[in-house]
């Protein structure tokens, strides 16, 4: 059902959403970029529907809601495990189209890959998502041309229109209290990029050994950053903490890691199966393009277009699938 709203009636409802919901959002934060002079935009649980990012893109995705830089997996004693208790509320995520379909590349790696994750599953049980529309393309994404530009499984859709707030509320619960004039609403959303992508589609062992990965990858300084931006990377590492009063107490941590950094593929023996930045840039792209699509029928880009924009380097992801998909002739 849709609505009109005005401001005031909209940041009500909204009040009654972050009682019943630990609220999620992106949101300006000042003076907290990488130099004390600069913004950034994240998430973060914002007071009122004003304190929500509408027009920018936010620089890092929501899956750090979903999925916590470093969490808890389980603590130990010297003869038992306990396993963290889930959240106690559920989770309210405001995010846009793209990312909307980032959520199947992460149900697609932790809960249709084989096996379950019982931390993300918990949590991804108690998560419902409110799409923020875009009236006009974001500078680095290509949304268009990877066909996510568009939304429809969203739990509910918010778009400020000056003093006015339109909302179409499919789940029943965020639309208990709504008093407000009902009419027809239809998400904002790109027709056009300021970038396009072409995807390769008929890639050949040939691939592997092109000196494309050493142009690319010779500029890479393996800070991570563009896996920690994406919405649809999920590597981690693991670290066991224990106590200093008691050193055979402690707990285990799941944390983000990147396969673009140095010693992430040691495995038992010292053996490094991507030594290079080269092989890592190869990795990261391929799986991005073309491997998870071979498993799960979609590729893991979603065309957010972070990794282009916050890359210290400013390598561009866009023009190396260009040039990939321009090498099949």
């Amino acid at each position: 059902m849709g609505y009109q709203f005005t401001k005031a009636e909209a940041n009500a409802l909204f009040q009654q959403w972050k009682e019943r919901y630990d609220v999620y959002a992106p949101m300006l934060m000042k003076g907290e970029g990488c130099f004390s002079d600069t913004d950034i935009v994240r998430y973060g649980q914002p007071d009122t529907l004003e304190d929500i990012e509408w027009a920018k893109k936010s620089d890092y995705s929501f899956k750090e809601v979903l999925l916590s830089i470093n969490q808890t997996l389980f603590y130990f004693t010297e003869d038992k495990t306990i396993v963290p208790n889930p959240p106690k509320k559920e989770i309210l995520i405001f995010l846009r189209a793209c990312d909307m379909h980032a959520l199947t590349r992460l149900d697609d790696v932790y809960l249709k890959n084989g096996f379950e994750d019982i931390y993300y599953r918990q949590v991804r049980e108690m998560t419902h998502f409110v799409l923020m529309g875009c009236t006009q393309s974001c500078e680095t994404g290509f949304c268009v041309s990877m066909g996510t530009n568009k939304a429809d499984t969203y739990d509910g859709y918010v778009k400020l229109d000056g003093e006015t707030v339109l909302m179409d509320l499919p789940m029943a619960e965020l639309a208990e209290g709504a008093k407000a004039e009902e009419l027809a609403v239809t998400p904002d959303y790109v027709t056009e990029n300021f970038e396009k992508v072409t995807l390769p589609k008929n890639l050949t062992n040939e691939c592997f050994t092109d000196d494309i990965w050493k142009e690319f990858g010779s500029r890479c300084i393996a800070c991570g950053r563009c896996n920690f931006a994406c919405p649809t990377c999920t590597c981690y590492t693991m670290q066991d903490i224990f106590y200093n009063d008691n050193p055979k107490n402690g707990e285990r941590r799941r944390v983000w890691a990147s396969c673009q950094v140095d010693g992430y593929t040691v495995i038992a023996g010292g053996y490094d199966c991507r030594k290079n930045q080269s092989d890592r840039m190869r990795f990261k792209v391929l799986h991005k393009i073309s491997d998870h699509e071979k498993r799960f029928g979609h590729t893991m880009c979603v065309g957010c277009g972070r990794c282009e924009a916050i890359c210290p380097e400013y390598i561009s992801y866009i023009t190396l699938i260009n040039r990939l998909a321009e090498k099949e002739g």
